[in-house]
C-alpha cells in the first residue's frame, strides 16, 4: 500500500473548513431564489440514474476549473452572472473540493451543500426526474 501524505477526508475536511457551507434545510428555503444556481458536479452517469435538483446545471468535476475561466476556450458565460453558486454532489465530498477550488481560482459567490444530493432526496428537494 502507499503512504500518502494526506488522506482525501483529510483533503475534505480542510476544504469544509475554508468555503462557505449551507445545509439541505437552508438550501431548500433559497432554492427558488433566481440569484442561486445550484452546480452538479456528479459523473453524468449517476444524474441519468437518479436525477437531479430542479434547475441545476451540470458541470462536470472535470471541466470546472476550465467552465469557471473566462479565459479557457471551454468557458461557460453563466459562471459570468451575478449569482451565488451552489455546488453538490452525491454525499458532499467532491463538491466541498470543487467549491474551495472555484475559490481558488477566484469564484468567491460560492456555497456548498451539506449532505449533497442524498439529503436533498431524503428532505424531499424538487429533483428534475432521470431521463
Amino acid at each position: 500500500m502507499i503512504n500518502l501524505k494526506t488522506s482525501v477526508l483529510e483533503l475534505v475536511d480542510n476544504a469544509k473548513k475554508e468555503i462557505n457551507n449551507i445545509n439541505v434545510s437552508d438550501a431548500l428555503k433559497l432554492h427558488d431564489d433566481k440569484t442561486n444556481l445550484f452546480i452538479d458536479i456528479r459523473d453524468i452517469r449517476e444524474i441519468q440514474k437518479s436525477g437531479r435538483i430542479l434547475g441545476a446545471k451540470h458541470v462536470p468535476r472535470c471541466m470546472l476549473e476550465f467552465w469557471i475561466d473566462p479565459k479557457s476556450p471551454y468557458h461557460k458565460t453563466f459562471f459570468n452572472d451575478d449569482l451565488r453558486f451552489i455546488f453538490y454532489c452525491a454525499s458532499d465530498w467532491r463538491s466541498a473540493l470543487a467549491t474551495q477550488t472555484a475559490n481558488n481560482i477566484g469564484l468567491l459567490n460560492t456555497a456548498h451543500l451539506l449532505g449533497g444530493y442524498s439529503k436533498w432526496l431524503e428532505l424531499k428537494g424538487p429533483i428534475q426526474e432521470p431521463k
